[in-house]
């Protein structure tokens, strides 16, 4: 649309004349692009179930790793994309990055086409497909600096709640188009399947490769949208020196290119053999090193990137930038990584009976009486989603500390009560008696998660500046988003192990962690901040 070069939201004349509605247009464009990242990034949590459905030649454990591996990818990509408004400028970078998830959707469609397809080109597609997960940083960054002070916590919640919407619009659609003829001939289902209206019997005919070629539809209009109607902010305080778009591009692709190289190494040590060393016990502190080593390679970075970043990276001598990377993991890395787990989970506990044979607990025999993972999924991380901007709403009102605190509360009942039907369920011949509470108990998670992360970006707006709050906004988004790795890949090994609870056990007590840390530093006596 245009570059500005005047932008000063505070000043509640501009606002009101000039501000607002320039905001509201980039607004509007920046979610259906986000909503597109999200299911780009995350549509493996479905895909896999179907994959399983149809028998594709992998195992249980080697589909999770789909999931595990774009949760991880994208989580990595957020580190340079929390720093490309400021060297790329919004409009470049909405663009460019949103034009970047046809390749991931195109290549997604033709692997599909056969079940001969071998493990490695998923795996590399998951990879791709993290640039869904990463332009999250970016958006929330850019849609930062439209807005005053005061209206952030309702315009960050409705970009990153409907954005977050992508998952549920990702769970509804591609069931739907695999039941549709197009872009070429079906495969035929040995297990049955569902959507959101119920069951699909086995036999019938699906268009699995739908799901990665309907986005193609969606995206090519959605790009151009974004780069005739957006807007790069070229005040001082934002994108002062990003010099041509072409110029932009080269800088968005050498840095997000960098970012994959720690992505990979982290999945090769991580990732089972022969892919990988299966070092499954170091994936904390691999995550950990991946995250340095991504700091540090970018750190490398010359010419006009490196004070740009130099400038940017003052955000991590503020201790209150690690604080709300931690709470926000609890909010927004608890929902990312629920909804990358949530469908595959649903089908491995509920879907197969746990029968004793010979003194042994098994695990693979077909429960006809199992509810249908693709009709149930898309209701938790829709409610998660939407429920979001009111968050960021009454957290407006009363305060993001004290929301935060409730949620924590609340994530840390939920969780307790999962874990417990979550056990009874996979020691049972019929698990779906367990189903029931289980399921409202996840919804609940859900809807805790949604209204957390309103209430964590209003804590952001309100501690830091209006320079560093942009940064900070996509620093903490990346690190919460290792959730989208951490949660499928816990699910998978705790389900490995026949303890599937123990992955909550552990997620409700990191939730107490944060509760502590939030009444610490900005509800207690001695808060460094009342209630931000």
């Amino acid at each position: 649309m245009a570059d500005i070069y005047e932008w000063d939201v505070e000043n509640e004349e501009f606002w009101e004349t000039t501000g607002k509605k320039v905001a509201s247009r980039n607004l509007w464009i920046s979610i259906p692009s986000l909503l597109c990242g999200f299911a780009v990034w995350l549509y493996w949590s479905v895909i896999t179930v179907q994959m399983l459905n149809l028998g594709f030649p992998f195992t249980t454990g080697e589909l999770f790793t789909l999931s595990a591996i774009a949760g991880l990818t994208g989580a990595t990509l957020r580190i340079p994309s929390s720093f490309l408004i400021r060297i790329a400028g919004g409009r470049n970078t909405i663009f460019f990055t949103t034009a970047l998830l046809m390749i991931p959707a195109a290549g997604t469609g033709f692997a599909l086409l056969s079940q001969d397809t071998p493990l490695w080109v998923f795996q590399v597609l998951a990879i791709l497909s993290g640039i869904g997960g990463g332009n999250f940083a970016s958006s929330m960054s850019n849609i930062s600096f439209f807005y005053p002070k005061r209206s952030q916590g309702l315009a960050l919640g409705l970009n990153a709640g409907l954005g977050n919407a992508g998952v549920t619009t990702m769970q509804i659609l591609i069931p739907l188009v695999m039941t549709l003829g197009i872009f070429g001939a079906g495969l035929e289902l040995v297990t049955t399947s569902g959507w959101i209206f119920g069951k699909i019997p086995a036999g019938t005919e699906t268009w699995i490769h739908n799901a990665g070629f309907v986005w193609l539809v969606i995206l090519i209009p959605l790009a151009f949208l974004s780069w005739f109607k957006m807007d790069n902010i070229r005040a001082e305080h934002v994108s002062p020196n990003i010099g041509s778009p072409a110029n932009s591009f080269g800088k968005i692709s050498g840095m997000l290119g960098l970012a994959l190289i720690p992505a990979v190494a982290g999945l090769f040590i991580i990732l089972p053999s022969p892919v990988g060393l299966g070092w499954t016990w170091a994936k904390y502190p691999t995550i950990i090193l991946v995250i340095f080593a991504t700091v540090m390679l970018l750190k490398q970075l010359r010419g006009d990137i490196k004070p740009n970043l130099e400038r940017q990276f003052r955000i991590f001598g503020n201790k209150h930038t690690w604080i709300m990377s931690v709470i926000y993991t609890m909010t927004f890395g608890s929902f990312i990584g629920y909804s990358a787990g949530f469908a595959l989970a649903i089908k491995v506990i509920f879907g197969f009976q746990h029968v004793m044979v010979d003194g042994v607990l098994t695990h693979d025999i077909v429960n006809p009486n199992g509810p249908s993972a693709l009709a149930f999924a898309w209701m938790g991380p829709f409610i998660g989603a939407f429920i979001r901007p009111v968050g960021g709403w009454v957290s407006d009102k009363v305060g993001g500390a004290k929301v935060t605190q409730w949620v924590a509360v609340t994530m840390i009942a939920s969780a307790l009560g999962v874990a417990y039907f979550m056990k009874q369920a996979y020691q049972s011949e019929t698990p779906e008696d367990f189903f029931i509470p289980f399921f409202l108990l996840f919804l609940v998670l859900f809807a805790a998660t949604g209204v957390g992360n309103g209430s964590t970006f209003r804590t952001i707006a309100i501690v830091f500046d209006r320079e560093q709050a942009g940064p900070v906004l996509g620093w903490t988004s990346a690190v919460a988003a290792y959730g989208a790795f951490v949660v499928p890949q816990e699910f998978g090994e705790q389900i490995r192990n026949a303890t599937p609870e123990i992955a909550l056990y552990a997620f409700a007590a990191f939730y107490v962690v944060c509760l502590i840390l939030n009444w610490w530093y900005y509800l207690g006596p001695k808060a460094d901040f009342d209630n931000p």
